[in-house]
């Protein structure tokens, strides 16, 4: 393909035409994509890269069938929702069957942002109520109303940029936050939080017009939240006057495998007031929609003010969309979820054991996060390791990025057609580069000397329990020892061939 500039010339008019504040991954040396297909990116030079990280191109990179679409559509027809169109009204239809039946209507805009701002007018218009409560290190959009909700973003910003209309719970991670996987009950103690933020609100004569969570925080460091946390939050907001937003602009369309829906996880029972949709409806293509209630939708509907956006749900969305839904289901995107996402957490799981890097593998399908700590038992965030690692990734030709609180998060979220193949690779590759990072800081040989005297004593402990005591639970560490010890002490090198197309 030929370029109409060089990758410096691109780099400059970028810097001199494009606003600062618009990054670029990989900032020391930026990649120039030019093309993509499937789970694979291409650079200038035809140098092609494992794309790990793209959640947008949900069903794979130009996807024959999704440009096939658009194109046809194109042809035709492309107009605004208010004038009739089959398009509109079959997607609706598509698209509300794949949720709970209470989710019937439908309003499509064109940005996950969009959506979720559109969410909130409907939640406040709904009983007249204006607080929200966001969840810690939440991210729902860039436009201003949802840079007010999102303290992964307002936090930058200084210590009096949360406004008075905003209320914070605590991220119901079993990791790093408040109540861990030791606690009885996690999503209890977490839901509570809620509630205790709903009687001080009430007690400030304030009223709470929604809890709005992502089903599974996405840069808040690819938290899942335990099952039962929604249902017992939706019971106190509800209570309160409130509705329940599910943001799945990150992980709906069947990224988590065994359902299509992230906020089905948390069980049948749990159905959301509102949800909203964006990134991968379009498989790239600028669209998005935000489902409710018709209970909720005539309470907006009611205020005497109509809703029009002049791209939402027009004929080649529409097409487009559907064609997703199609390929979703024709080539088994949700089983392909499942079956290379419990792989991927299989291998990623072996490194958890390996490596001291390597403090928590978490994860659903294809949604993923490796958290990486200087001392496990401390959970310190390695946040300049992970950066290194994607660097070195980068030079491997595999794309990961890192992310959470504390940018130590690598984050696993590709193309839902990714491989078997695809993730063995990329985490063999993994495994090569932290052996490499951990004996260059010494940390690997820290480590066996801790757990060499852990083995000794546990050993030794062992020795004095009844037959079979703890059977299980020596075994796990047992095996850990002896990983530790040397087994998997082989030094291995990083396959460095450059694959060009």
């Amino acid at each position: 393909m030929e370029e109409l500039y060089s990758k410096a010339e691109t780099l400059a008019l970028r810097r001199k035409h494009i606003g600062p504040s618009c990054k670029v991954f990989y900032a020391k040396d930026p990649l120039k994509i030019v093309r993509a297909q499937g789970q694979y990116m291409f650079d200038e030079k035809g140098e092609k890269y494992l794309d790990c990280i793209n959640n947008v191109a949900h069903v794979g990179h130009s996807h024959p069938y999704v440009i096939k679409a658009a194109t046809k559509q194109m042809e035709l027809l492309n107009t605004n929702s208010r004038f009739l169109h089959d398009n509109l009204v079959q997607y609706a239809q598509r698209l509300t069957a794949t949720l709970p039946e209470k989710l019937s209507v439908c309003y499509f805009v064109n940005s996950g942002s969009e959506a979720n701002d559109l969410a909130l007018r409907l939640a406040r218009q709904y009983r007249g109520h204006q607080d929200v409560i966001t969840l810690e290190n939440a991210y729902h959009g860039h436009v201003t109303s949802l840079i007010d909700i999102s303290p992964y973003k307002f936090n930058q910003l200084g210590k009096d940029s949360k406004k008075e209309y905003v209320h914070v719970a605590p991220s119901p991670d079993i990791y790093r936050g408040k109540y861990r996987e030791d606690h009885p009950d996690p999503a209890s103690a977490y839901a509570e939080e809620v509630k205790t933020i709903i009687e001080e609100t009430q007690k400030n004569g304030r009223k709470i017009a929604a809890f709005i969570a992502e089903s599974m925080q996405s840069c808040g460091g690819q938290v899942i939240p335990p099952v039962g946390y929604f249902q017992k939050v939706a019971e106190y907001v509800r209570a309160a006057g409130g509705v329940f937003i599910a943001d799945e602009v990150q992980v709906g369309f069947g990224r988590v495998g065994k359902h299509f829906w992230a906020f089905q996880l948390q069980g049948e029972d749990f159905v959301p007031d509102i949800v909203t949709m964006g990134k991968p409806i379009g498989n790239g293509h600028p669209m998005s929609c935000v489902v409710t209630t018709r209970e909720i939708a005539e309470g907006f509907g009611a205020s005497g003010l109509e809703y029009f956006n002049t791209f939402g749900g027009n004929p080649v969305s529409c097409a487009i969309g559907l064609a997703v839904l199609d390929v979703i289901e024709k080539e088994d995107l949700q089983g392909n979820a499942t079956r290379v996402g419990n792989y991927l957490l299989e291998l990623l799981a072996e490194q958890k054991e390996k490596h001291p890097l390597v403090g928590d593998i978490r994860g659903v399908g294809l949604f993923v996060g490796v958290d990486l700590v200087k001392d496990k038992q401390k959970r310190t965030p390695a946040t300049a390791e992970a950066l290194h690692l994607i660097y070195k990734l980068k030079e491997h030709q595999i794309l990961l990025s890192a992310d959470g609180p504390y940018r130590n998060i690598l984050k696993f979220k590709p193309p839902m057609c990714f491989t078997m193949e695809d993730a063995k690779h990329a985490v063999e590759t993994l495994d090569a580069l932290l052996t490499e990072l951990e004996e260059a800081t010494g940390m690997k040989t820290e480590n066996n000397a801790s757990r060499n005297v852990q083995c000794k004593r546990k050993t030794t402990e062992e020795s004095s329990q009844p037959e079979g005591a703890g059977e299980s639970i020596g075994h796990m560490n047992g095996a850990a020892c002896r990983q530790e010890n040397g087994i998997y002490s082989k030094k291995r090198s990083v396959p460095s061939k450059r694959i060009r197309t």
